[in-house]
């Protein structure tokens, strides 16, 4: 009996140099294809979601401030940075944290470590 999530029909074999970043998380790197986090286990891939924590928590945080980009942009499927599953909700990086567009900024819900 498994107790994880997994991708079905996944059909893609991931690995150093697949073309997919690795992101670090809970004590293991797992590839971030199309905003999933893709964890290979054994025969298969679970999907993995970044949990919502201390280090990486989901507060409004209107007075974030990132240089990374302009403050009229808009983070979306075709924005240039990459979404990334967190908690309930999606999140995308940006020079190295992660960002959740929100009432007209963006939240800072912490750093993340991608490869």
């Amino acid at each position: 009996m498994s107790d994880h999530a997994t991708h079905a029909n996944h059909e893609h074999t991931h690995g150093p140099g697949c073309g997919h970043k690795t992101v670090e998380h809970d004590g293991h790197k797992d590839y971030l294809h199309d905003g999933h986090l893709h964890h290979v286990h054994g025969d298969h891939v679970d999907e993995h979601t970044l949990d919502v924590s201390t280090s990486n928590p989901a507060a409004c945080t209107p007075a974030h401030a990132c240089g990374a980009h302009t403050k009229d942009h808009a983070h979306g499927p075709a924005c240039g940075h990459d979404a990334i599953a967190h908690g309930d909700h999606t999140d995308y990086i940006v020079d190295g944290h992660l960002h959740h567009a929100h009432e007209g900024h963006c939240d800072d819900h912490g750093k993340v470590s991608v490869g």
